[in-house]
């Protein structure tokens, strides 16, 4: 029986594409420009944050641990979308599968984690200003983005564990437009309770417990803001706060799509397209949200291509 549902298992078939194949020229081009687009805005903030001593603070270095998140969560899973696009064979093995499933949730799982030490770096420049230096000392903010990447790797270890485990009886018809647990878990045969409770009590650690911290410090940080009489004053830590509101917004919306769907309701297609929302154009955007709303991140932009232009002239 086991060297059975070995066999079984090899390859797995992602079904949103076979539905789509009249489509995937345009979705190859739409998929590819918006990796660029991702690839392109991420490395900019990145380089930005590097190369202008203005930008190195706290709050930029974990900017560009955001941007780095951005590039890794779209880089697992667009190349293979891309590749699978041009081959018209809408496949991945079961050891790729694994690998992908991996990779995406311990980046995913690194995001929350990511935003609520963002939250806190504001709460600590607003509320705790005389004593921001030492919260937010490069000591600490180091250690807190290795605790960040381990958090999310370890719950991803975890999951895929488990998910190795699962046995599907010939069922290699994905319901996803890339491997992830939740549709694995969908197609698998065996019994999957210990899956299920692992992915309910987790999801409480990595995303609702970083969610209500946020949630706790921006309320914190209303406070302090509502007690600055000037409204000059109001404005600018509000503003502060607003890309980074406007990210954790898009994410958490994303996210609770992603990974909370109905379970009747939905077409594949949608499925695919929500997919998508999650894992290429919030990576995509978050950049685009930073530098539009970020005077300091348009100023450092626009030095470096003075720089550039007085340098190829």
């Amino acid at each position: 029986m086991d060297s059975y549902n070995q066999t079984q298992r090899t390859e797995f078939i992602f079904l949103p594409f076979s539905s789509l194949r009249s489509h995937q020229v345009h979705l190859f081009l739409v998929f590819l420009a918006a990796y660029l687009v991702t690839l392109l805005g991420n490395f900019m903030i990145i380089i930005l944050i590097l190369l202008d001593s203005r930008l190195h603070t706290p709050m930029y270095f974990f900017l560009s641990q955001l941007s780095c998140l951005d590039i890794c969560l779209s880089s697992v899973v667009v190349p293979k979308i891309l590749v699978n696009l041009l081959r018209q064979q809408y496949t991945i093995s079961y050891e790729q599968c694994l690998a992908q499933a991996f990779f995406l949730i311990g980046f995913a799982g690194c995001e929350p984690a990511l935003l609520a030490v963002m939250a806190y770096d504001r709460y600590a420049a607003i509320c705790q200003p005389l004593h921001y230096a030492h919260l937010m000392r490069s000591k600490l903010c180091v250690q807190l983005s290795v605790a960040i990447w381990l958090w999310g790797f370890l719950d991803s270890a975890i999951h895929t564990a488990l998910a190795s485990r699962l046995e599907f009886c010939g069922n290699n018809n994905v319901p996803h437009i890339f491997c992830d647990v939740p549709p694995l878990l969908k197609i698998a045969c065996s019994d999957i309770w210990v899956n299920e409770l692992t992915n309910h009590i987790t999801s409480i650690f990595v995303g609702l417990g970083p969610f209500l911290f946020i949630i706790l410090s921006y309320f914190l940080i209303l406070i302090s803001i509502l007690k600055i009489r000037s409204n000059t004053g109001r404005h600018k830590a509000f503003s502060t706060c607003a890309s980074h509101i406007a990210v954790v917004t898009l994410c958490v919306g994303n996210g609770y799509l992603n990974y909370n769907q109905p379970s009747a309701g939905y077409s594949i297609e949608t499925d695919a397209l929500i997919s998508t929302s999650f894992c290429i154009v919030t990576p995509m955007l978050n950049p685009l949200i930073y530098s539009l709303r970020n005077k300091e991140v348009k100023g450092a932009l626009r030095k470096l291509l003075s720089c550039w232009k007085t340098a190829w002239y």
